[in-house]
């Protein structure tokens, strides 16, 4: 089973990309070492202050990934420097 989380997040405080890409990468590193997902920033790209990120996570069963995704979800919601403007889930399975 794979889930895919997409969150897209308001950086208030960021006034170039640098400082975007500052505050993104704590997320970034977190999910990746904590939860062992993939997890990249896929939208507005070129934006200061929004980024949209893909987070992909894998398991035998659904409800593993679920919880995956969820404290994934809730640890970026506890950043301070990113606001969760929206957020969607995708499933896919084989077969």
């Amino acid at each position: 089973m794979v889930g895919v989380l997409l969150v897209e997040v308001h950086i208030p405080t960021a006034r170039s990309l640098k400082e975007k890409r500052a505050a993104i990468r704590p997320i970034l590193d977190v999910s990746r070492s904590r939860y062992r997902v993939a997890i990249s920033e896929v939208g507005y790209q070129d934006l200061h202050q929004r980024a949209m990120l893909e987070v992909a996570a894998v398991a035998a069963a659904q409800h593993v990934v679920t919880e995956t995704l969820d404290a994934v979800e809730r640890l970026i919601w506890s950043m301070p420097a990113a606001e969760v403007v929206a957020t969607s889930r995708r499933w896919l399975e084989d077969g």
